[in-house]
């Protein structure tokens, strides 16, 4: 049965038989969990971290954010969580797969040598601007770059 909404619960552990349809955070341990969207009944772990997911509740519901690629689970499903709602998204290729997981171990290793807070995003070089052009670029745009990049 496929999942169209996940409710959270805020919990000290995981359950041993978590729910369907419930989206389970653990604020002590920096995790999430939930069962896959598609219905398959396969276990979700999403670690919070600037590097992997962060989540915005509103009171009531929950946003994940990036989308949740389960590419190791048989089913290959990819959704996005928004206030609530799982929204499919497009399968990504064998290439962007093995491209996404690469910039993810990257951002994993940034944090851990920087102890930052704040992943590897696409920060323009002040020095390679165009004579004449001004440059804006939101975090929000360079995170759009770094997530949707296809080279």
């Amino acid at each position: 049965m496929k999942i169209e909404r996940l409710r959270p619960e805020f919990v000290d552990m995981f359950p041993t038989a978590p729910d369907a349809g419930v989206f389970y955070v653990s604020i002590e341990f920096g995790t999430c969990m939930h069962l896959c969207a598609c219905g398959c009944g396969q276990e979700v772990v999403t670690p919070l971290s600037p590097a992997q997911w962060s989540i915005t509740y509103d009171g009531h519901n929950i946003s994940l954010w990036p989308s949740v690629g389960n590419w190791t689970l048989p089913c290959r499903s990819h959704y996005v969580l928004d206030r609530g709602r799982v929204h499919p998204a497009r399968q990504f290729s064998p290439i962007e797969i093995a491209r996404n997981r690469t910039q993810d171990r990257f951002a994993l290793k940034y944090d851990e040598w920087t102890g930052s807070d704040d992943g590897p995003l696409d920060i323009p070089d002040a020095s390679h601007k165009p004579e004449g052009k001004q440059q804006h670029s939101t975090r929000w745009d360079r995170l759009r770059r770094r997530l949707w990049r296809q080279e």
